[in-house]
């Protein structure tokens, strides 16, 4: 079956319990009628969008929905021309990126970003140091920051890359690389992690270990996850929001979202028919 289509809906994970909002809890993150124009074409209008602590969400919507826009609001990589960003309930709309990251947000990109230079022990040990305001402290001798080291080699093995510490980013597969990526974002012990279609580019045969790890992430951890591959999708995501040029169209359970008709129509370009 194609990845872009809604009709697989394979058995999910168990619901979660209330969500914050009937236990008068804030969202790990929320936006509010977020807005962004470039000049005359408004990409994103009015997202009104919660997701809820430890949850497993996934954002999907055709090429051109505006999923990345909406994700580079979030971070800060854009500033929204209206509307507002809450991270536990404070607004952080007028932070910069860098400040975002160090109050819990994280995010993986869908061409990933890594040191390719350099080992990932490295690069997992670079995210850690930063997270710890090290900065350029971390190229210090080695035995000066065994901290670093000893928590950096830990994540490696709770991701099953410990075999890989000494190696060079670019001599991995890439698929592994894209493990890296992840590791190098929980490095910054993130409150909400964005994953920009974390099976993008990788061989069908790698794309089951990502999958994997992903499933074992904290359960406190508040996921939000970008991707075209609907198999993906409905196999990690309790909720689904379908994204259709710059706005929300529903929202709802993967099974809800796999019926839905409108999402047929307007996510595959299919009438529907009586």
């Amino acid at each position: 079956m194609g990845k872009e289509s809604v009709a697989y809906a394979p058995p999910h994970p168990a619901p979660l319990p209330p969500n914050g909002a009937e236990r008068g809890i804030p969202p790990a993150l929320e936006t509010r009628g977020l807005d962004k124009s470039f000049g005359a074409l408004a990409v994103t209008h009015a997202v009104d969008f919660r997701l809820e602590r430890g949850a497993r969400h996934a954002l999907i919507g055709p090429n051109g929905a505006g999923k990345t826009t909406f994700v580079n609001l979030v971070t800060g990589a854009l500033r929204p021309s209206a509307g507002a960003i809450f991270l536990d309930g404070a607004d952080i709309t007028p932070l910069s990126q860098d400040r975002r990251v160090k109050l819990g947000i994280a995010r993986t990109y869908q061409i990933n970003t890594l040191f390719r230079g350099l080992s990932v022990l490295e690069n997992v040990c670079l995210a850690i140091g930063e997270r710890l305001g090290l900065g350029g402290r971390l190229f210090r001798p080695v035995g000066l920051r065994r901290d670093v080291i000893e928590a950096a080699y830990a994540l490696l093995e709770r991701l099953r890359l410990a075999e890989d510490a000494g190696r060079l980013v670019r001599e991995l597969p890439y698929g592994r690389q894209r493990l890296v990526e992840i590791a190098v974002a929980l490095g910054l012990e993130p409150k909400v992690l964005l994953l920009d279609e974390p099976a993008a580019g990788v061989p069908s045969a790698e794309s089951g270990i990502i999958v994997d790890v992903i499933e074992t992430l904290p359960a406190d951890l508040a996921l939000l996850i970008i991707e075209h591959d609907m198999e993906l999708v409905f196999r990690l995501a309790r909720r689904i929001t379908v994204l259709v040029q710059g706005a929300i169209l529903v929202e709802g359970t993967p099974a809800e979202i796999a019926a839905d008709a409108r999402v047929r129509e307007v996510y595959l370009g299919e009438r529907t028919r009586h």
